[in-house]
């Protein structure tokens, strides 16, 4: 008598989104990036992976690391920051993923940054070294990429914990009162 193979348990809506996170994430050519110190990105996705299936621990470690790469010293983003974002919001709006406040200072960082621009504005008078015109663009294109997430934020704001709402709240109010780059 044949007997059928059993059927696989059906998984629960929480293990389908927790498969799910940073699907894009192979999309991106992350060795072809610059993270902020200029080395290649490629640490960025295992840092990611970390902070979305690890430990709290864990997850806090690889935000610090992330943090290093692609916000060095807080204030400085890399090539590779607004690629970077996009999961950085995504792991923000998983109700599973530890550590929401340390990602949302991290995204605070990136939106404030303003490094490159303010050198860029105070060098206008001088022709500026020709190897720093790329990051004002970086720094635009990471705070629209922040700035893209907005509804994520506003999500996170509205939470019952206010270990994650607090910090939330404080980027939504850097967003309404954060002026956009000027033209360079």
């Amino acid at each position: 008598m044949f007997k059928a193979p059993p059927r696989p348990a059906r998984r629960s809506d929480e293990e389908q989104n927790v498969g799910s996170l940073l699907r894009g994430l192979s999309g991106v050519r992350w060795r072809e990036l610059r993270d902020a110190t200029g080395a290649a990105a490629s640490n960025v996705p295992p840092s990611l992976s970390r902070i979305a299936y690890g430990d709290e621990e864990t997850a806090r470690i690889a935000i610090d690391d992330l943090g290093d790469a692609i916000c060095a010293l807080g204030f400085v983003v890399g090539e590779a920051t607004a690629p970077t974002v996009p999961f950085l919001l995504e792991l923000v709006g998983s109700p599973h993923v530890a550590c929401k406040a340390e990602l949302l200072d991290l995204l605070g960082s990136i939106y404030r940054t303003a490094q490159w621009h303010s050198a860029a504005a105070a060098s206008q008078d001088r022709k500026h070294d020709a190897s720093y015109q790329q990051q004002p663009g970086w720094e635009a294109a990471a705070r629209s990429a922040v700035y893209a997430g907005r509804s994520v934020i506003e999500g996170v704001a509205s939470s019952v914990r206010p270990e994650e709402a607090t910090p939330a709240r404080k980027l939504l109010q850097e967003m309404d009162h954060i002026s956009p780059f000027p033209e360079l």
